[in-house]
């Protein structure tokens, strides 16, 4: 039997890929909903998320340069090493990710300053660890602001569950393909030396600040020096965010209501789509219920755009309230998964491929999809728990 030629399969994928979008929206709708949408990502979101960088690179120098990561080092070390096998600089990523976007890792794991506390294999695991807790921050403000005060505590805890699920998995399955990685340091000798500031080549490489300088100098070299490492950062996390949401994000939401009522039509404007995602979900709506608590298949829309962008999937919860299909499980679920599943299947291939870990994008999405489905499950049940504890015993 004849091999297939190459590219046939891959010319097939497209066109039943495609083929399939287009037989639902439209040919011409669906090309200018894909360029709509990649254009919207782009100004307001890359662009977004650039800026932070920039701002979040600039404090984690000053962190470096003024001893703060060393100080979370000490403090922190009996207690991550425990849970997750990792430094206690490590917290600095985990509230750089908590305070932004998954992204902001990328600025703190470059500083040699922060990696030179890493193994190779804890390094790689960092995105998984920092990335449980993106945009925390605003997920738990979002919630509190539409009423919902206790539920997001419940979702935080699931979170921190999911982190150390996502953490450990990923540094077992990068020792089994790579053991070597276990002692092998990430900054090496020569760039230590000159972290530390000693000769290095004939030149003496001084850290944190030149003889002489003032402390606003050295602020300022601080805030600039981070501020470029940022907007490179900014550069190297387009193609994942532009490429995979605007796919996710078509195979998730529906097109504008039709005048008559009765169905949805396509105009062509950004963030419409399929909805065929929500739909696979609703054939499996029972085990949605037993998991995670979903009453409505609906529901589901929020974990699946938080694949995508989270900003996105909290623009949801305001017409599920509308429509009075949420409740507060939910709300405790949406902010565990939100925050642990916060645009990975864009976010994480940027980041791992900015690092030079590219090989693990594949192994990372497994260990984050594994653990934002705990979080959600251990947010649900613990939820459960505690409410029926309170009924019953209260």
């Amino acid at each position: 039997m004849n091999k297939i030629p190459r590219g046939i399969p891959c010319l097939a994928v497209i066109i039943i890929f495609f083929g399939y979008l287009s037989s639902v929206m439209g040919f011409t709708n669906m090309l200018n909903t894909i360029m709509r949408t990649a254009h919207d990502l782009l100004l307001n979101t890359v662009f977004y998320l650039m800026a932070m960088c920039v701002l979040t690179a600039a404090l984690s120098r000053i962190f470096s340069v003024f001893g703060v990561v060393d100080l979370l080092q000490r403090i922190l070390k009996p207690v991550l090493r425990p849970l997750y096998g990792l430094p206690g600089v490590s917290s600095a990523g985990a509230l750089m990710t908590f305070l932004s976007d998954k992204p902001a890792i990328i600025s703190v794991a470059k500083n040699p300053q922060f990696a030179r506390y890493f193994k190779r294999y804890q390094h790689i695991s960092l995105v998984n660890f920092a990335g449980s807790f993106a945009m925390g921050l605003l997920v738990v403000i979002f919630m509190m602001g539409h009423g919902y005060y206790t539920e997001p505590l419940y979702g935080l805890v699931g979170a921190v569950c999911g982190s150390i699920i996502a953490t450990r998995l990923m540094q077992r399955l990068v020792l089994r393909e790579h053991p070597e990685y276990l002692n092998e340091d990430v900054v090496g000798s020569k760039e230590q030396e000159m972290v530390d500031g000693k000769w290095v080549n004939g030149k003496y490489e001084t850290h944190p600040h030149e003889p002489g300088q003032t402390l606003f100098i050295r602020i300022l070299d601080a805030l600039l020096d981070g501020g470029k490492t940022g907007v490179e950062v900014g550069l190297a996390i387009i193609p994942g965010v532009l490429i995979i949401s605007t796919l996710v994000m078509m195979l998730t939401f529906s097109g504008v209501p039709a005048p008559d009522g009765h169905g949805v039509i396509y105009t062509g404007e950004a963030y419409q789509g399929t909805e065929l995602l929500p739909h696979l979900a609703g054939k499996l709506s029972y085990l949605l219920d037993w998991l995670f608590g979903f009453k409505s298949s609906q529901l589901v829309a929020f974990p699946i755009t938080a694949l995508g962008t989270v900003g996105a999937a909290l623009g949801l919860i305001p017409e599920m309230m509308k429509s009075g299909i949420i409740d507060s499980n939910a709300i405790a679920v949406f902010t565990a998964m939100g925050m642990c599943w916060s645009g990975f299947l864009s976010a994480d291939a940027a980041t791992l491929d900015s690092l030079g870990y590219r090989h693990f994008i594949s192994r990372s999405f497994t260990c984050t999809f594994v653990a934002g489905l705990s979080a959600g499950i251990i947010t649900h049940w613990l939820y459960f728990l505690v409410t029926y504890l309170s009924a019953n015993l209260g």
